[in-house]
C-alpha cells in the first residue's frame, strides 16, 4: 500500500485518503469483488485513527464504489468497463413527499441584509440590462463555487443564467434540435417530460433500475440526448452508482450523444462531500450540467443555470446566443453576493447536520 495524509494540505484527513482510495479503485488497482485493507491496518499505515478510515470508507459506500459486509470488511462494487447491472429490476415503491421544502431553515436575515448590501453597493446599476448570458459576477461567483464543492473546474463563460430548470430545457432543445430523440428515466419528474413534448421534441422513456436506468433500455433507444438526475431522481429516489453514472459516459462517447445531467437536489446529500457529477466524468463535450436555486434557497428564486463543455461554447452562442437573460439583474446581483461570500455554503452545511441528525435519530433502535 501506498496511501499518506500531507499534514500541511488544507484538506480534511478523511478526505485526502477517501480520494487516493477512489483513485485507486478506478484505475483498477483494487478490483471489482477485491476486499480493502483492515480499518485498522490502513489507520497503522497512514497514522490516523481508525474512525478517520471508517469515515473515508462511509464515504465510498454512499457513492457506490464499494459496500460493507457485515464481519467481512470492505469490498469494491465499481466496475469501469462491466456495466450489466447485477439485477434488471423495474422500480414501483415511489416517495410523494420528495418535491417538499421547509422555509423555515433558510437564514432569511442574511439574505434581506445582503439585498441592501446590494443596493448600495451598486447603486442604480441594478436598473441596467443584464448581459444575454447573466451577470458577469453570478457566473463568476458559480463558477468558483462549483470548484470548491463539487470538483467542477470551468470558466464563468461556460455558464448560461435563466429563470428556472424549466427555461433551461427550452433553451437545451432550441439548441441541439427538436428532430433528435430526448431519452428521460421513467418515472422522472413529470415537468421535464411536458417541457421537451411542448417544444417539440420527440420522447423515448426509459425504465429505471435499482441503480439507474436500465442498461436493456439504454441499449434499444434510439435517442441522441439523454436527460437524467443521477442523484435522488424524483419521483423514485434513486442515486445512480458510480459505474451507472460511467455507463451513461459511455453511452453518449459512443454515439457522440449528448447528456442533460439535472442535478437539483445533490447539495442536500447527507454524505459528508458533495456527489461526483457525471459532468466532472467528461467535461470537454458530452455533458450539460443543469442546477437551480429554487431547492437550496427558496422555491420563489425562480434562478437556474446550464454548465456547457468547452466544445459546445461557441455553437450555443453562435445559434441561441441572441435570447436576453430573463433573471432581473439585482436578483442577479444578490445571489452572487450571498454565494461569494460564503452564505450560501453555510446554509447548505446547516441543513446537510440537520438532515443528518434526523437520519441518525430515526435509524436510532
Amino acid at each position: 500500500m501506498k496511501y499518506s495524509i500531507d499534514t500541511k494540505s488544507t484538506k480534511k484527513t478523511y478526505i485526502q485518503l477517501y480520494e487516493q482510495l477512489r483513485t485507486d479503485i478506478i484505475n483498477s488497482i483494487y478490483k471489482y469483488g477485491e476486499k480493502l485493507p483492515s480499518k485498522r491496518t490502513l489507520a497503522d499505515e497512514t497514522l490516523t485513527s481508525v474512525i478517520t478510515v471508517e469515515h473515508a470508507y462511509e464515504i465510498l459506500c454512499d457513492e457506490g464504489y464499494i459496500e460493507s459486509k457485515e464481519r467481512r470488511g470492505y469490498f469494491v462494487i465499481y466496475r469501469k468497463n462491466d456495466f450489466v447491472p447485477v439485477a434488471e429490476n423495474e422500480v414501483y415503491d415511489i416517495p410523494s413527499n420528495h418535491h417538499h421544502y421547509d422555509t423555515s431553515e433558510f437564514p432569511f436575515s442574511v439574505l434581506a441584509k445582503t439585498m441592501r448590501n446590494v443596493i448600495s453597493k451598486y447603486g442604480e446599476n441594478i436598473l441596467m440590462k443584464s448581459p444575454n448570458a447573466g451577470c458577469f459576477e453570478l457566473r463568476k461567483a458559480i463558477s468558483d463555487y462549483l470548484a470548491r464543492s463539487k470538483g467542477i473546474n470551468v470558466s464563468y463563460n461556460q455558464i448560461i443564467i435563466g429563470s428556472g430548470a424549466e427555461y433551461l430545457y427550452g433553451l437545451i432543445v432550441q439548441f441541439l434540435g427538436r428532430d433528435k430523440i430526448y431519452a428521460l428515466e421513467n418515472p422522472s419528474y413529470e415537468k421535464i417530460h411536458s417541457v421537451y413534448k411542448t417544444n417539440g421534441a420527440n420522447c423515448d422513456l426509459l425504465k429505471l433500475g435499482k441503480d439507474g436506468i436500465l442498461t436493456s433500455q439504454l441499449a434499444k433507444t434510439k435517442a441522441s440526448v439523454l436527460h437524467i438526475t443521477p442523484f435522488r431522481s424524483f419521483p423514485s429516489g434513486i442515486t445512480a452508482s458510480a459505474s451507472k453514472r460511467n455507463e451513461y459516459i459511455k453511452w453518449a462517447t459512443d454515439r457522440n450523444a449528448v447528456i442533460i445531467e439535472d442535478d437539483f437536489n445533490s447539495e442536500f446529500t447527507v454524505s459528508t462531500k458533495n456527489e461526483d457529477t457525471v459532468f466532472s466524468l467528461e467535461p470537454t463535450r458530452s455533458v450539460i450540467y443543469v442546477n437551480t436555486f429554487t431547492k437550496t434557497i427558496a422555491p420563489s428564486m425562480r434562478i437556474g443555470y446550464m454548465v456547457l463543455p468547452q466544445e459546445l461554447v461557441n455553437p450555443f452562442f453562435n445559434k441561441i446566443g441572441f435570447y436576453s437573460c430573463t433573471v432581473p439583474v439585482f436578483e442577479q446581483y444578490v445571489l452572487a453576493e450571498f454565494i461569494a461570500k460564503g452564505d450560501f455554503e453555510r446554509h447548505i452545511n446547516r441543513t446537510r447536520r440537520r438532515l443528518r441528525q434526523m437520519l441518525k435519530y430515526n435509524n436510532h433502535p
